[in-house]
């Protein structure tokens, strides 16, 4: 478990490749307010826990249970990247008391499903790897463009994020395991019942080719005083690309409870850095 920073508790979950290490600069940017508790996902190098389908769905919010337990902590901020975004409002519904806050980063709709591509992945994903990974570039790349305005910028994140791809790779097959264990969740009932104070962080849709912007909208629609917002030249991994930005987000919400203004980019400096609107 990943255990950085002081300040109010906040658990990191990351997406459906299951490593914390590929949204590391995202855990970074937040420890400078909270105190972040981050895992991978159950089954990867480090996180603890085996990767066990016959517990279902519930494997994922046991194991958000053991990282408060091991970190002495009652409640948390529950961050969900993605996929882990699932997992957070799972956890939310289940263990109300233990949720001081929620936030939905780039998020699945409560009513995803998986569409033609991704079934095809999901019916061969040793297979599939080479076409996953040149798709998935070919759809990060314009965020990573927009979201970094030199190309110096680009190749520096382009590099490190790349590094901590091959430093952490994915498993194919646990992959399409945590796709059809979602299918067995109504997440519409589970936003329903929601109490804590929810963030919904989205990219820009025509920047976001991972997730319909759309179907995350929803969750304002479902889960009671529920506020959304967005990064400004993020897509799906702006909470990496703009991980301030992202941080200074999440730092505004739960401080006053209130959705703070969109962060855009100043295109005028060539660090990458937001300010807001």
């Amino acid at each position: 478990m990943i255990d950085i920073g002081s300040g109010p508790p906040l658990v990191l979950l990351p997406g459906i490749q299951g490593r914390w290490e590929w949204i590391a600069p995202t855990a970074l940017a937040l420890s400078a307010t909270f105190r972040v508790l981050a895992a991978s996902l159950p089954g990867e190098p480090g996180s603890g826990m085996p990767h066990d389908r016959r517990a279902g769905f519930d494997m994922f919010v046991d194991q958000i249970d053991r990282i408060l337990d091991r970190a002495s902590v009652k409640s948390a901020v529950v961050c969900g990247v993605s996929f882990g975004g699932l997992i957070s409002v799972a956890f939310a519904a289940a263990r109300p008391e233990r949720v001081t806050a929620l936030v939905l980063a780039s998020a699945p709709g409560p009513r995803w499903k998986p569409d033609a591509r991704v079934a095809r992945y999901m019916k061969a994903p040793i297979t599939s790897i080479p076409s996953f990974v040149w798709s998935a570039a070919g759809r990060l790349y314009p965020e990573v463009t927009a979201a970094l305005p030199t190309r110096g910028a680009r190749f520096l994140f382009l590099a490190r994020h790349l590094s901590r791809l091959m430093r952490a790779p994915m498993s194919p097959r646990r992959m399409t395991d945590r796709i059809a264990l979602s299918g067995t969740v109504d997440f519409v009932g589970a936003c329903r019942s929601i109490t804590a104070p929810t963030l919904v962080v989205a990219g820009e849709p025509e920047l976001d080719r991972v997730v319909p912007v759309a179907g995350m909208a929803e969750y304002i629609e479902l889960i009671r005083n529920a506020r959304f917002t967005t990064i400004g030249n993020g897509g799906h991994i702006g909470m990496v690309t703009r991980a301030q930005a992202f941080a200074s987000l999440v730092t505004g919400f739960v401080e006053t409870g209130v959705s703070p203004a969109r962060v855009e980019t100043d295109s005028s400096r060539h660090d990458g850095h937001a300010r807001v609107a």
